[in-house]
């Protein structure tokens, strides 16, 4: 069949603004990289623990791991065994992990398991399956030499679980003030005056020297939750979503909402064509804003996002999401992020 001049026109019109976006970002050196970007100022623990890998020329799928490790050791975060339970008081686990090449691994409602991420990695790399969940993960931990903890809660969420027991109320209280979190600064995951958790998710991105891209998500979910409940933090899409030829995303918040609207999916599609991290950050908030904007003002999602350039940005619905970046001199620095309601 042939294709006559203006035929060819009209299809080369088209086809353009894809090239460009292709051109954008194929073969484009980073301008920063390495580069690790966690959730909160308690991104500072992951990415001091993620950076010396980084540092050494080493692959960001190790790098996003060993951040995750670092931040589920930490029993004063709401991450990991330490974070808060659910309403039955036991405490449930949930993680994912992506690499360059889209190979991902996720595991959900895992109890007393220490390392979550570690397990999402292992059923990666030796299975055909993405996503376990509740025993049929813990059996597969297990199985794999993972040890089995006692179950039994930390000393603060012991006393938060208390404290929330008094009136047990069933739907989740949601509060946008951030409090100083102990040891973690002004930005960390807020604990409310009832117990809950504002924000419980670290999400860690990494650009490592080869120009390789990976991301990890690590939770221990909403405190008090229904049991059963799983966020936007295991699922590929929502809470983490790396595109090697684009960019990467990951979230924290409300993740219902973040589910609703497969949020880091799309961060890196509106980067795809075209949008710098922060602007695919505004866009997909004002996504989710948009919905229902009264209800928006009673909830808190924040995206961040490195596209393949080593670019960095971040956006959330309500002031106070922080997010810590460390490159070229190895500290971390906490940035705070622009917000839809100031």
């Amino acid at each position: 069949m042939r294709t006559n001049r203006r035929s060819f026109l009209r299809l080369s019109a088209i086809a353009l603004p894809f090239t460009r976006v292709n051109q954008l970002f194929a073969g484009t050196p980073a301008a920063n990289k390495p580069v690790v970007i966690s959730t909160w100022d308690s991104g500072q623990i992951a990415n001091a623990a993620a950076w010396p890998v980084l540092e050494k020329g080493g692959r960001a799928l190790d790098a996003v791991e060993q951040a995750a490790i670092a931040i589920e050791n930490d029993i004063n975060c709401c991450v990991g065994l330490g974070g808060n339970p659910d309403r039955d008081g036991h405490v449930t686990l949930d993680a994912c992990i992506m690499d360059e090449k889209s190979n991902c691994g996720a595991v959900a409602f895992l109890e007393r398991i220490k390392h979550p991420v570690s397990v999402a990695r292992k059923l990666m790399e030796t299975t055909p399956h993405v996503f376990l969940v509740g025993a049929g993960a813990q059996q597969f931990a297990l199985a794999n030499g993972f040890k089995l903890e006692s179950g039994k809660l930390s000393p603060d969420a012991e006393k938060e679980y208390k404290k929330w027991l008094q009136k047990a109320e069933y739907k989740p209280v949601i509060n946008i003030e951030h409090k100083q979190s102990k040891g973690h600064g002004p930005f960390a995951p807020a604990r409310l005056d009832n117990g809950d958790f504002n924000h419980d998710t670290m999400g860690t991105l990494a650009l490592d020297a080869q120009g390789n891209l990976s991301g990890m998500c690590t939770t221990s979910g909403m405190g008090f939750k229904m049991r059963g409940r799983v966020g936007d933090s295991p699922i590929i899409g929502a809470g983490l979503f790396v595109d090697n030829e684009i960019g990467a995303a990951t979230s924290s918040g409300q993740g219902e909402e973040v589910i609703r609207v497969a949020g880091t999916h799309l961060v890196v599609e509106f980067m795809r064509n075209g949008a710098s991290p922060e602007e695919a950050c505004k866009k997909a908030v004002e996504r989710i804003v948009n919905r229902d904007p009264e209800r928006a003002k009673t909830f808190q999602v924040g995206f961040l996002a490195v596209n393949k350039q080593g670019e960095v940005g971040a956006y959330s619905v309500q002031p106070g999401f922080a997010y810590t970046i460390t490159t070229g001199d190895g500290k971390g620095k906490v940035v705070p992020s622009k917000s839809h309601f100031s």
